[in-house]
């Protein structure tokens, strides 16, 4: 298809939004203490503002995409981001904790819509042998956030100013809005979207068996992710600057992980997905013991990262790949059950913490849950419609 510019200049605008919007929803995690102090409220409180963004992701999200299905994708990612500063300047001038709840709430809102729409845009832009590396593009940019963005954002504002941070996303986010309007192809489904036929999706059990695998299985990533920083200080006895380490060391494996299993064709995809949570499983287990040692404790960081971000781009292209009668939900669908499991494994793992679980007993949880998910993946193997990447990478 015609377009006045080329598809890594595409990809690089869709990299610089989901960047943003990855450290808009992870940057808090490092300015608890300072939301707590400068807005008068209890730490265990400003922790909402983790919850109800994923919660509100996983809901909203959907909501909005159906709301819109029938708009084009260009005019409506520029009103997705539009609604993305607007939400982080009002982060920015927040009085007090309810406004700027309130800001995440509408942040949270246009987050799953503006993935779904990026990831089919550069599906729809690419090669069919190319699609994966396309989505893996994508969510690079929330992985260089979890690299770059968080630590910097966390190092701002405890330098500087919380707000400061919010004022560099809408920053971020006003570059990616000039990005879209100049670059973005204006890409018009040869068939208009309908609604009835798009919800259709939650019949194909290829989809189904993906979202049950991220539901059930990889939400385990997020019950020990929640703790990694205490994890850090209590068991490897590490200060800031070793915890501060650790991070960056997860974001990089975060970000290598990513971009090696964008490298896998279709049709191997199904296959890669079980090698990885197998090895996904096995680090947490083995994540606590690991920790002992300093230099163990590092490298566990970087294999957890790894796997995390190493299997998200799979699990994406599977969504998105099999949902041949929803192409305008998917990628919206694929980004809300991501936040699900994510809200999923975090309040399991505060659960078992308040219920006097050590460490070590909520990683093993954690990978049980993981391996649980490679289960379903082999089951997943044996039933899936197949066809469905060979097609996508013969057409």
């Amino acid at each position: 298809m015609p377009m006045k510019f080329s598809r890594n200049t595409i990809l690089a605008i869709f990299m610089i939004g989901t960047f943003a919007i990855g450290m808009t929803e992870y940057v808090v995690t490092g300015l608890l203490t300072q939301f707590a102090t400068d807005l008068d409220v209890p730490v265990s409180t400003t922790g909402l503002l983790l919850s109800v963004y994923a919660i509100s992701v996983a809901v909203f999200g959907p909501i909005l995409r159906m709301v819109t299905v029938k708009y084009s994708p260009k005019p409506l990612l520029i009103g997705l981001i539009s609604i993305f500063i607007i939400s982080n300047i009002v982060a920015a001038l927040a009085p007090n904790f309810e406004v700027l709840l309130l800001s995440r709430l509408l942040s949270a809102t246009m987050h799953a819509p503006f993935f779904g729409l990026t990831m089919s845009l550069a599906v729809e832009i690419s090669k069919p042998e190319k699609r994966t590396s396309a989505i893996a593009a994508v969510q690079g940019g929330l992985t260089i956030a979890v690299m770059l963005g968080v630590p910097f954002g966390s190092f701002v504002g405890g330098f500087f100013d919380w707000r400061l941070v919010f004022w560099i996303i809408a920053l971020l986010g006003a570059i990616t809005l000039i990005g879209l309007l100049l670059v973005t192809p204006n890409i018009r489904p040869a068939e208009q979207p309908k609604l009835r036929k798009e919800l259709t999706v939650l019949k194909n059990k290829n989809v189904l068996m993906i979202i049950a695998v991220i539901v059930f299985g990889f939400s385990g990533v997020f019950t020990a992710y929640t703790f990694k920083e205490p994890m850090l200080r209590e068991i490897a006895g590490f200060g800031v600057t070793g915890v501060t380490i650790g991070l960056f060391l997860f974001g990089l494996g975060a970000v290598i992980g990513n971009f090696v299993s964008g490298r896998i064709h279709p049709s191997k995809l199904t296959e890669r997905l079980i090698v990885t949570l197998a090895i996904l499983g096995a680090v947490l287990f083995l994540f606590t013991f690991l920790l002992s040692v300093q230099f163990l404790a590092y490298v566990a960081c970087f294999l957890f990262g790894a796997g995390t971000f190493g299997t998200t781009p799979i699990l994406n292209s599977k969504i998105i790949l099999a949902a041949t009668e929803a192409p305008a939900l998917s990628g919206t669908i694929a980004a809300s059950v991501f936040n699900l499991a994510n809200s999923i494994g975090a309040t399991l793992g505060s659960l078992l913490l308040n219920s006097g679980f050590s460490f070590s007993q909520i990683t093993f949880v954690a990978a049980g849950m993981i391996l649980f998910g490679m289960l379903l993946m082999i089951i997943t193997h044996k039933i899936e419609d197949k066809s469905l990447f060979s097609i996508a990478t013969d057409k």
